[in-house]
């Protein structure tokens, strides 16, 4: 075999390697849950995948979820087989706004100085880890951070690292531990839920995963599931399920709009609409009217 001895050739091969390791050390963390295995463990979604490994859940399932509610999901996730999947007892930095998007995990650990140098080192950066972790937000993302509940100097974000998760995700973020700076977070208006509100900065805490499973609550997270906030709490919802969750949760709340609409008339009474329209012609006029509905979001009508 002759060997390719030119300088060009080299360079190439050592900036090939460079680029391997690369990814190693900005993902630096303890679970060395890579995207092999975020492929493996979610290998039950239909769609496309990020770079990192995550489903790429579809916008229209994401807007089809951005009207519904802790209760609308409830049910079709139980029937899927995911009774887990809910998270109450939060502190709400917008209630009257919704969070929905594709999960990005990050998961925190109490301080282990031997542990923690490792990690450091492998980062090999100067730049805090929350911002580390801001850093590679994109579009759509919903940041959910596994603090253990951790409040005081468990400030994931004050009010300038909470517009730069805003910038990069245009979205909202989950943290099971604290915020700090509130009177600058909040008039920003991005969704927000937390355990709570210090004046303490982020410390005594060590960044274990990126892009990992983590606890929240209850609930197992996936790194691409979608989460959905109300007032009430979070769903996590599975890539794999998504579709079919998105669907029934669309359905009742076309049904919950066309039946409050029509009492809002004064003509009915709510046993004339509720569960469900006794009168066939009521009944045709709300499907038509339902499935047309389904149809703008590229959504299947309902089956005969």
């Amino acid at each position: 075999m002759r060997y390719i001895q030119s300088p060009i050739f080299f360079w190439l091969c050592c900036l090939f390697l460079f680029l391997e390791e690369l990814p190693h050390s900005l993902n630096a963390q303890l679970t060395g849950f890579s995207r092999a295995d975020r492929i493996k463990y979610t290998a039950n979604s239909p769609f496309e995948r990020f770079d990192d490994g995550r489903p790429k859940v579809p916008d229209q399932y994401i807007e089809a979820l951005r009207n519904s509610s802790s209760e609308m999901v409830w049910g079709p996730l139980r029937r899927a087989g995911f009774p887990n999947q809910w998270v109450d007892g939060w502190k709400l930095l917008q209630p009257d706004k919704k969070l929905v998007g594709r999960v990005f995990t990050a998961q925190y650990m109490p301080t282990r100085p031997d542990v923690d140098e490792i990690i450091e080192k492998e980062a090999n950066s100067e730049i805090r880890s929350n911002q580390r972790v801001i850093n590679r937000l994109r579009p759509g993302d919903v940041l959910v951070v596994d603090l253990f509940g951790k409040v005081e100097e468990g400030t994931f974000v004050g009010d300038n690292l909470a517009a730069a998760v805003l910038a990069a995700s245009g979205n909202g973020f989950v943290i099971d531990g604290g915020v700090r700076d509130l009177d600058g977070i909040i008039p920003q208006g991005m969704p927000g839920y937390v355990r709570g509100f210090h004046v303490s900065a982020l410390a005594d805490v060590m960044l274990t995963g990126v892009n990992v499973p983590i606890q929240i609550g209850n609930t197992t997270v996936m790194p691409g599931d979608v989460v959905l906030g109300d007032r009430e709490g979070l769903t996590f919802i599975p890539a794999s399920v998504v579709t079919e969750v998105a669907k029934a949760s669309k359905m009742t709340e076309l049904h919950d709009v066309w039946t409050k609409a029509k009492l809002a008339t004064g003509k009915y009474k709510a046993s004339d609409l509720y569960p469900r329209p006794k009168d066939p012609a009521l009944i045709n006029e709300f499907e038509e009217w339902r499935d047309s509905e389904l149809a703008k979001l590229g959504m299947e009508p309902q089956s005969p």
